[in-house]
């Protein structure tokens, strides 16, 4: 990444990895935004973005469907799969994306020089609203509780982001997807999510007013994302000097 020559790009350092993918269903446009705004905010010179790269490294795939984006199906791609109900045996002909990213997050899974600490799938929603996302159960009550941490410092960050809507599950039909195969794969220390934004609108909390989003506000919440990996890191402390706005 530019601007920094962060210490966990130097030979043999131990790298915290955040995995980040989006646009695996095509008509899910808002996540190409959010996604956008994840990687602004991270190559900015935004003295928080500066911590970030030094700290953390961000492997992001910003389009896992891009066949089926190029030919504007909603969800398919361009061999007629769901693409995130393949996540268990993709195959590299069938499902060449997949394949790949799945590949690269497993060697550096296998890697003692990496920690894989976050996977993050970005998606819209056609009903809810909102920002929310879903997580994954486990038996460990401990583990459980650690992966909520997560999404309630985002809430603290991102007006548009409901906590309340935010759920985890197990449920069968969603066992191909990349945040329930990963979450089943990586160990402990791992946390595996999907991030969901509604197509249409937030409310406000303490409104029962509906704002509508636009493509700035999707980036908007795509930066908040971002920086909050600030507070879960604990990392506020080595911001220089007074705290800049996010950049609009």
């Amino acid at each position: 990444l530019p601007f920094s020559a962060a210490a966990n790009l130097c030979p043999g350092a131990e790298q915290k990895v955040v995995f980040i993918t989006a646009r695996v269903h095509p008509g899910e446009t808002p996540s190409s935004f959010v996604c956008q705004g994840i990687i602004d905010f991270l190559v900015s010179h935004h003295p928080i973005a500066k911590v970030l790269r030094d700290h953390l490294v961000f492997k992001i795939a910003p389009m896992l469907n891009p066949d089926g984006v190029y030919l504007g199906n909603y969800r398919c791609s361009l061999m007629g799969f769901d693409l995130n109900r393949h996540w268990a045996n993709p195959s590299p002909w069938a499902h060449p994306t997949l394949h790949g990213v799945k590949e690269l997050i497993i060697d550096m899974y296998n890697n003692p020089k990496i920690n894989l600490e976050f996977y993050i799938d970005i998606h819209a929603h056609s009903t809810m609203m909102n920002g929310f996302m879903y997580g994954n159960i486990f038996e460990d009550e401990e583990r459980f509780q650690r992966q909520a941490v997560f999404p309630k410092l985002l809430c603290q960050n991102a007006e548009d982001f409901s906590y309340s809507s935010t759920s985890f599950n197990r449920d069968a039909v969603k066992a191909g997807t990349g945040r329930r195969f990963l979450g089943g794969l990586l160990n402990d220390t791992s946390y595996c999510y999907t991030l969901e934004v509604s197509f249409y609108s937030y409310m406000l909390g303490g409104t029962a007013a509906a704002v509508p989003y636009t493509e700035e506000a999707y980036m908007k919440l795509g930066r908040n994302v971002a920086r909050t990996f600030l507070d879960y890191y604990r990392l506020n402390s080595l911001v220089e000097g007074p705290l800049a706005p996010t950049p609009k």
